[in-house]
């Protein structure tokens, strides 16, 4: 077994594990991108069939660091329909090909991300984390990044800057353990990609200390207009890439 797969050149390794670090910096800091950011590198330096897999099994590392470290913060109220919702959209997924073009989701995505930042988020958001389980996990298993669609549901609950991060960690945390599985029991094979994977999840916790330091810094009105301007950037990408792919 070897610490870089076959597939990866040392470079490209190296590139990865410091987008790792920042991508969980960032995440912790503005509580939200790191994972859009990880998964867009990634999709240009790895093997497709081992895209979104892997990118899973990184974020589930990053996200249990986050989790643990801002653990006394999470609300966990939203949880237990959360993990309701993620099963049956992990299940949904995992078991029917997706006929909906990504370009289509891509914009649609988009859009409603712009909608929860520029308008109040909808009372159906906050109070139905069930749902927000279901759409999220049915997408992260043909797309990989969407937690900045859990931080729709996270920013509709109205909560400061660290139970934000905290509850949104936490939601993220079972979404990715619950895909990873999935994607074990689909066939995918691991074992080549353990040891890089420990070091991406490793890289990642040390960008969650940090990212910490700069949280703690900052205020809550601050934060959530930095979490803003995160989402709309994300958001635009979605909508332009949407746009370039379908027409």
């Amino acid at each position: 077994m070897h610490l870089i797969p076959p597939e990866l050149s040392p470079v490209i390794a190296l590139l990865l594990l410091g987008m790792s670090f920042l991508g969980s910096l960032i995440t912790v800091a503005f509580g939200i991108g790191g994972g859009a950011l990880l998964l867009a590198v990634m999709a240009v330096t790895m093997p497709p069939l081992a895209l979104i897999p892997v990118h899973g099994v990184v974020q589930f590392g990053s996200n249990v660091g986050r989790a643990t470290l801002l653990r006394r913060h999470t609300v966990w109220g939203v949880l237990p329909w959360f993990i309701v919702g993620t099963l049956i959209g992990v299940v949904i997924g995992g078991s029917i090909a997706v006929n909906i073009p990504p370009w289509v989701v891509q914009i649609g995505v988009g859009c409603f991300i712009i909608w929860t930042v520029l308008a109040r988020p909808p009372m159906w958001l906050a109070r139905w984390p069930v749902v927000t389980g279901v759409i999220s996990s049915f997408l992260t298993m043909f797309f990989g990044a969407t937690g900045v669609f859990v931080a729709s549901y996270s920013k509709s609950l109205d909560l400061p800057r660290h139970p934000h991060v905290a509850t949104h960690a936490t939601l993220m945390t079972v979404q990715h353990l619950l895909k990873s599985v999935a994607f074990a029991f689909l066939g995918f094979a691991f074992a080549p990609w353990v040891l890089f994977i420990v070091a991406m999840i490793g890289a990642g916790l040390l960008g969650t200390f940090v990212g910490s330091a700069v949280l703690t810094r900052t205020t809550d009105a601050r934060f959530h207009r930095m979490l803003n301007i995160v989402l709309m950037l994300i958001s635009a990408r979605l909508i332009w890439s949407g746009l370039s792919t379908g027409f």
